[in-house]
């Protein structure tokens, strides 16, 4: 029986992972999606997107052959972290408390890509520059007229899936009206490998870990608000944001990191609840295209390398006599995901809507809660867990 092929949609992170797990896995693939170089790492200059990769990502990635391949002075172990609630609530999480050396690692998108792209290349995977236009009887047709034909077809197309759409799979998808706004900063005070957040009244704050540069102590901040201060903010001259920017950080931080400056471009994306069906006859999502959860728990990407983890559990998994795109194959992945996803997804709305609320019993529950946890060690080994991926 020849090898079971599968033709994998989307050349971002999930999407590259999945080609290269796929081809170390044995399976005849091939990509198709824009070839786009990441920029050259430059010093003291960092990719605006960041991401905390979890312990069981980094593990995945460590797996695939790709971890080491990335610059170790560009990566930011995070040891410690601190959250605080709207009302003197605090929790501090480390991670000796769960035997671990590593809460998370701070990596920029870039240089997974390129790691990524390098081992894709090393291992002759077949990449199509091209668009995927529409899906007819499992094969997808692309915007030069190529017709590729696969047992499998795997969407890893990010948010706004044409997969997703062409295979008629279940999707649902809830705005916040929140918009997440990113930013490097240097910070007057050392962040020591302590990734921060803070809960306000009307939004999230997360300051997170970068290596220093020649201006001093550096970390990337996350601040997910409403859209109307988040418009407001971004629609003002350059001089004049980062001055506002900078004199509210100060008050939501309490000067937790002494003063904090604006040193890269200010950018916002908005904030959605997705959820989908997962798969369909010869048709498997992961990640973004899969579902997405609000970005206060810093999971998305890790949900999605897990996505990708377990579908080649699955395959790699089934009976000989099964093709990839088999159906009850692929039930199995979507069952397997269904309880860590609805999990996240709980956790992560269950908190945006907590903190959401300004009702004076809610505000010292919240915040008494916090203090009672923080007491508790077993309480922070299951939360250190949840964040580790393990």
């Amino acid at each position: 029986m020849s090898k079971d092929s599968v033709l994998v949609c989307g050349t971002g992170i999930a999407g590259l992972a999945a080609a290269l797990g796929l081809a170390k896995g044995g399976f005849d693939v091939s990509l198709i999606g824009p070839r786009a170089a990441p920029a050259a790492a430059a010093p003291d200059v960092y990719c605006p997107r960041v991401y905390a990769i979890s312990s069981a990502s980094q593990a995945f990635l460590d797996r695939l052959g790709v971890w080491n391949m990335m610059d170790s002075r560009r990566l930011t172990p995070v040891e410690t972290m601190e959250v605080y609630g709207d009302g003197g609530g605090a929790l501090h999480l480390h991670a000796w408390q769960s035997a671990q050396t590593t809460l998370a690692w701070i990596v920029e998108a870039s240089q997974m890509e390129r790691a990524l792209q390098q081992a894709v290349q090393v291992f002759g995977i077949t990449w199509h520059p091209e668009k995927f236009q529409r899906l007819e009887s499992n094969t997808v047709f692309t915007d030069t007229g190529r017709a590729l034909k696969a047992d499998l077809l795997v969407g890893a197309d990010g948010a706004h899936s044409q997969v997703r759409a062409a295979s008629g799979i279940a999707h649902e998808s809830r705005p916040y009206g929140d918009i997440g706004l990113v930013v490097h900063l240097t910070a007057e005070l050392p962040h020591q490998n302590i990734a921060l957040q803070w809960f306000t009244s009307d939004s999230v704050l997360a300051l997170l870990p970068l290596p220093d540069t020649a201006d001093g102590h550096q970390v990337s901040m996350v601040w997910s608000m409403p859209q109307a201060s988040a418009k407001e903010l971004m629609a003002m001259p350059d001089l004049q944001r980062n001055r506002v920017l900078e004199t509210r950080l100060a008050a939501a931080t309490g000067g937790r990191l002494g003063g904090l400056q604006v040193r890269s471009t200010l950018s916002g994306f908005p904030l959605f609840l997705e959820h989908s069906g997962m798969v369909a006859p010869g048709v498997a999502l992961v990640s973004d295209a899969a579902h997405r959860v609000h970005p206060l728990a810093g999971q998305g990407l890790n949900l999605g390398l897990a996505d990708v983890d377990e579908l080649l559990r699955v395959l790699q998994g089934k009976e000989a006599y099964r093709r990839a795109g088999d159906v009850r194959v692929l039930s199995r992945y979507r069952r397997a995901r269904a309880e860590p996803i609805m999990a996240m997804r709980m956790a992560t709305h269950g908190l945006h809507r907590l903190f959401a609320s300004n009702a004076t019993p809610v505000v010292w529950a919240r915040n008494t809660g916090m203090q009672f946890v923080d007491r508790l060690p077993f309480m922070k080994r299951i939360l250190i867990g949840g964040a580790s991926g393990k």
